[in-house]
């Protein structure tokens, strides 16, 4: 037990320390910065780009693609599973905690959201690689553990996109006819993505001044000019380009709509590329086994996945630089402390009985402790950062911002005695 404890107040403290040291160095370059080493903050930017364009598709695909297999793909059912029941669970106790304490007007749904949204890529897997590379880690072999919680971690992720491009995306819309902030009204940018949503036809007048004229290349255009097979041919076409036209429409529409470009980020064409695959006997045994023809292409995956728990560390650095801003002004000091209190606080004893239910049902692989850990772990994590960038696309991102700064920042204590009650359950 004393092991135990140790080994996670380590993992927790080396990514606080990790963490801090990012936050002074990023608010050191934006405090006093000059004009010209504005060029390291945009190479920041760029790194943070290449995380979640590169790096972390190409983890996710090594570890899980070598990790899945079709009867794991049937024994995985219920991660996926377990992130819906985290996000209606959360999603429940952020409607009762919202009923009692009452947000202001605008911020009852973000106050739902931010509370029954948790972090289930990216914390959790840092926080697995650094309990994996502690030789005295209660998982065994360090990188069959790593290897393991990786893709365990990384075949949930694709349903934490679907929910947050769908179910976070209305959540966080602002009220009928107003804006969050009205003084920024103009520069809302939900106005913009519902005008990109319409095609440029659509956008057309639908009625024409009566004084337009009919143009004089028309008019000059007589049908007996153009020979008859022509005309007959123009004539055929002419409708089922039309028709054409107005399908590719529709499904460029739906398309819009369905949010499907949002959805299908790289992380997550990854992580279903990976699951097909590794699902696949010959593919497997042609790309990401060892002695595989095109391991080549597996290794320099694994090689540059490496590099993402560093770089993603710098990623959550940076998104504590702006907290806490004018967000907290405009939420007040009760809300903040109501969605840290019930996310940090209030979910994971939720979780943990859904946790037991499951396990009574017999839901869950036999004998497999990470599985489980990671079902747990779930719901200890603090908001999701994603949900900040849904929120900036809605108008509210500097009160997510505010939400984020905090809850990281008390998630530090929370989930040292999570994790601990967690592992001395399983071991």
């Amino acid at each position: 037990m004393v092991v135990l404890i140790s080994t996670v107040k380590k993992t927790i403290v080396d990514n606080l320390k990790i963490s801090n040291s990012i936050y002074v160095l990023h608010s050191s370059i934006i405090l006093f910065v000059n004009h010209p080493l504005r060029l390291l903050l945009n190479s920041l930017l760029i790194i943070l780009q290449l995380v979640f364009s590169l790096l972390l598709p190409c983890l996710i695909f090594s570890d899980l693609g070598r990790a899945v297999t079709l009867q794991n793909l049937v024994r995985w059912w219920f991660l996926p599973v377990n992130v819906i029941m985290a996000t209606i669970s959360g999603s429940l106790i952020g409607l009762i905690v919202a009923s009692i304490i009452r947000p202001p007007y605008p911020y009852f749904k973000f106050t739902i959201i931010h509370i029954g949204i948790g972090n289930t890529g990216n914390v959790p897997l840092v926080l697995i690689a650094a309990l994996c590379r502690d030789q005295s880690n209660p998982f065994g072999d360090t990188a069959m553990c790593s290897q393991q919680g990786n893709a365990y971690i990384s075949f949930g992720q694709w349903v934490g996109a679907i929910i947050l491009y769908t179910y976070v995306f209305q959540m966080l819309a602002p009220p009928p006819g107003e804006t969050f902030d009205s003084t920024d009204e103009a520069k809302l940018p939900t106005r913009t993505f519902v005008d990109n949503l319409v095609p440029e036809h659509d956008k057309l007048p639908t009625k024409l001044p009566i004084s337009t004229t009919v143009p004089e290349q028309i008019t000059t255009t007589v049908p007996e000019q153009v020979p008859l097979l022509a005309l007959e041919e123009t004539q055929k076409i002419g409708p089922l380009s039309s028709k054409r036209v107005k399908i590719m429409d529709q499904l460029h529409l739906l398309v819009q709509k369905l949010k499907l470009k949002q959805i299908f980020q790289p992380p997550i064409t990854a992580a279903i590329l990976a699951i097909f695959i590794g699902c696949v006997p010959f593919l497997k045994n042609f790309v990401l086994t060892d002695d595989a023809p095109l391991f080549f292409f597996t290794d320099s995956c694994l090689i540059l996945g490496e590099a993402m728990i560093p770089c993603i560390l710098l990623a959550l650095g940076g998104n504590l630089v702006e907290g806490p801003g004018p967000g907290s002004k405009r939420l007040g000091f009760r809300t903040i402390v109501a969605i840290i209190f019930a996310r940090l606080v209030l979910v994971p004893p939720v979780g943990l009985g859904i946790y037991f239910l499951g396990d009574k049902l017999g839901f869950y692989p036999e004998g497999d402790k990470m599985f489980r850990f990671i079902l747990l772990l779930q719901y200890a994590m603090p908001t999701s950062v994603l949900s900040g960038v849904i929120a900036n696309l809605r108008g509210c991102g500097k009160e997510s911002a505010a939400i984020l700064f905090w809850v990281h920042l008390c998630a530090i204590i929370s989930m040292t005695g999570w994790i601990t009650l967690y592992l001395s359950m399983l071991f």
